[in-house]
């Protein structure tokens, strides 16, 4: 009977192994217009309905739905913007998280206060093509330099 055991054991375990991973709790944030309660109301409850959500939270005034839970970011985008509305990820984050909040390119009319945009989407790629400031100076052209200044 301890082989039957150990076998069934084995088998046991590895069926509980085989379930899908849960994705990791997570917090989503959305950028969504809402003028009535009945946009409201409709966003919480299509997105409550989703398969793994914990909380909904929606801040009609700064047009911001937060999703706590174990979520896809990329469905719960989907399943707002099936409702028909415009919907992004929240492009902010708060002002006294940045080292350097003044940086042309950081505000934004449309932002809640104390709100400047997120610094990765305000300023371009690190490989994005620019000016080679190298050439500026070379050893060839000694005058170089002062033609700038």
């Amino acid at each position: 009977m301890g082989a039957f055991d150990y076998i069934s054991s084995f088998c046991s375990y590895t069926y509980s192994n085989a379930k899908t991973k849960r994705k990791p709790l997570q917090t989503v944030e959305i950028k969504v217009k809402m003028d009535c309660d009945g946009c409201e109301r409709r966003l919480r409850n299509v997105v409550r309905r989703m398969k793994g959500v914990k909380t909904v939270e929606v801040n009609r005034k700064q047009s911001r739905l937060t999703v706590n839970g174990h979520v896809d970011p990329n469905k719960v985008l989907k399943r707002v913007k099936s409702t028909g509305k415009k919907a992004e990820f929240w492009p902010y984050i708060p002002q006294h998280m940045v080292y350097y909040p003044f940086a042309p390119g950081m505000y934004d009319k449309r932002a809640p206060a104390g709100h400047i945009r997120n610094p990765t989407q305000a300023f371009p790629a690190a490989n994005a093509p620019g000016e080679n400031y190298v050439s500026l100076f070379s050893d060839d052209n000694v005058h170089a330099a002062c033609s700038i200044m």
